[in-house]
């Protein structure tokens, strides 16, 4: 009797790690399979409001400034004076762009209706671009220094300091 016990222990361990291992190889395969979504990984393409688009090049030379919003958020009803502001005092050294979090074309376009934002605005429709860049503010903040991410967080009411001393 207690061979057989020690059999059918030794077969149940056997059995666990079989299963575990079976399982651990279906969740690396899916994983490698699965398709990125755009804005994670290394690069992605966000289409322009106006037209073009932007890519991962595009952050990787210069300064990139870039403020992320969205029109439902509070904080984000002043955005186009407050970018503009940002464009206007640090234009000549850093590109300054717009990024919408997750709302389509025609959401962005009324709420821009009658404002004549200075900076190009790009639309981050899946958030993949917040993801990829920890945006957990709205509206946030992130420069950019030949590629790196000299700053991400929130966009302070006066961000002048800040983009001075992370630019300096």
């Amino acid at each position: 009797m207690q061979i057989t016990r020690a059999k059918v222990r030794t077969s149940g361990r056997r059995t666990g790690w079989a299963v575990m291992a079976f399982l651990m190889a279906v969740l690396i395969a899916t994983s490698l399979m699965a398709p990125p979504v755009s804005g994670q990984g290394r690069g992605f393409t966000l289409e322009g409001l106006s037209g073009g688009q932007i890519q991962q090049r595009d952050l990787d030379q210069g300064a990139v400034i870039v403020v992320v919003w969205a029109s439902w958020s509070p904080r984000g009803r002043d955005i186009v004076p407050r970018v503009d502001n940002i464009a206007n005092r640090w234009g000549s050294q850093a590109r300054v762009i717009m990024v919408n979090f997750q709302e389509d074309a025609a959401t962005v376009e009324s709420f821009l209706q009658g404002k004549r934002p200075k900076a190009p605005i790009f639309l981050d429709r899946d958030g993949g671009f917040s993801k990829k860049y920890s945006v957990t503010h709205l509206p946030g903040l992130l420069i950019f220094k030949d590629g790196v991410t000299a700053f991400s967080g929130k966009l302070p009411p006066d961000p002048d300091s800040l983009i001075a001393q992370t630019l300096g």
